[in-house]
């Protein structure tokens, strides 16, 4: 059932499965809510659902643009060419960038986006599709407290907590760094439960270990157990998507002249099979080669 109605329009540009679900939890949060893609695909089946959709080239105007894209160019592209909300957007306006995307050149789309009387806000999201699907993200949000509050209702239907991090950019910056975090504990994480496992201790008895413990993390209490022992490896995320971030946040660093040789190993970790796992496999797939190599070494005593 839909809450009473919230004067806060939004169009939603990028309805894949974070987009899209955000998308349908914000109209049944109230919201006038407008979806758009330029896949025909994917505003047909968010039709199907009972959204409003458009093509990209028919944006309706908005309180509330929110970005949800692959990558800094497609956040650029569409703020800046097509369909170009700089014109479009009506003057007030505030531009929502979801999406995980390069620092600078959020503070640069800032700066224009700014220059031309809208407002800008970069919330990158965690918590994948089934957070997006129930309003429970988590939002790492970089911009001034008046836009902030001002969309501050639809941020708290989106999301289960929203943290302040600084001005435009800020919160790119954080998304980076937490995901470079995620992506060095699933190595380590593997790593820890293969040693284990090659000496005897059952996986699940280790993470059982390690979360009653200083090792413990998000990985080790989420990951594992739900992806990874459990074999579904369904989250959502994509290994393509991690190695992005990684990438963004070692450029990130080099931007800033700070030497961190544990991020660039990571990167190379990332990196270093493009087959195993591939772009397209889900993320925590990272872990299988660690693992199976603790099982082939087993099997070869």
């Amino acid at each position: 059932m839909s809450l009473a109605a919230n004067p806060l329009s939004i169009t939603v540009v990028g309805l894949g499965q974070m987009g899209g679900n955000m998308a349908l939890t914000l109209q049944a949060a109230g919201f006038a809510v407008t979806g758009s893609d330029v896949f025909d695909v994917a505003r047909a089946r968010l039709e199907g659902l009972g959204l409003a959709v458009v093509a990209p080239n028919a944006l309706p105007p908005s309180d509330v643009y929110l970005l949800s894209l692959p990558t800094s160019a497609h956040v650029r592209e569409v703020i800046e060419h097509s369909p170009g909300l700089l014109t479009l957007a009506p003057k007030g306006s505030v531009i929502v960038d979801t999406s995980t995307s390069d620092p600078a050149v959020s503070r640069e789309l800032a700066e224009k986006v700014t220059a031309a009387g809208l407002h800008w806000l970069d919330a990158p999201v965690s918590g994948g599709p089934k957070g997006a699907a129930s309003g429970k993200l988590g939002m790492l949000l970089g911009g001034d407290d008046t836009t902030i509050e001002r969309v501050m209702p639809m941020l708290e239907a989106m999301s289960a907590k929203r943290t302040h991090v600084g001005g435009p950019g800020s919160g790119h910056v954080v998304k980076l760094a937490n995901n470079y975090l995620c992506a060095a504990h699933l190595i380590t994480t593997a790593e820890a439960v293969a040693m284990a496992a090659k000496a005897g201790v059952d996986p699940a008895a280790c993470l059982a270990g390690i979360n009653s413990g200083s090792g413990r993390s998000a990985i080790s209490e989420v990951n594992f157990p739900e992806w990874v022992l459990s074999e579904r490896f369904d989250s959502g995320f994509t290994t393509g998507l991690m190695r992005k971030d990684l990438r963004l946040a070692r450029d990130a660093a080099e931007q800033l002249g700070i030497p961190l040789p544990l991020l660039q190993a990571v990167v190379d970790a990332w990196h270093a099979n493009p087959e195993q796992p591939t772009d397209s496999d889900d993320f925590n797939h990272i872990t299988t080669p660690i693992l199976a190599r603790a099982s082939q070494a087993e099997g070869n005593q």
